[in-house]
């Protein structure tokens, strides 16, 4: 089964972080990455730039509405995410839980629905 875990973080709270900070948590996300690929469970994953750099696509009378910024003003925002191959939600809980925004922030799990070909 496929899962998507969903990265949220305050992004302003770790911009304002150290470059030290930063680089430390860097690495922990390159050997969390390593650790689901030794695992056989990583299929895919990326990190978001900010929010600034968001545009929420809607259509109001038939017209495209394109307006910059995310779609809700939240105090944690998606900030990248992962697709895993795991045996059931117990699993991938388990690889979303050793995640470093786990610690800081908040890993949504959520089952792919996969549509036969």
């Amino acid at each position: 089964m496929q899962f998507l875990a969903l990265i949220y973080d305050n992004e302003t709270e770790m911009a304002a972080k150290s470059d030290e900070w930063k680089a430390k948590n860097f690495q922990e996300w390159m050997d969390y990455t390593q650790l689901l690929k030794d695992a056989g469970v990583f299929v895919g994953g990326d990190a978001l730039l900010p929010t600034n750099t968001a545009t929420s696509v809607r259509i109001s009378d038939g017209k495209v509405v394109a307006t910059d910024g995310p779609f809700a003003e939240t105090k944690e925002q998606l900030g990248g995410y992962y697709l895993f191959e795991c045996k059931d939600v117990e699993d991938a809980i388990h690889f979303a839980s050793k995640m470093p925004a786990a610690k800081t922030g908040t890993v949504e799990v959520r089952p792919v629905m996969v549509f036969d070909q």
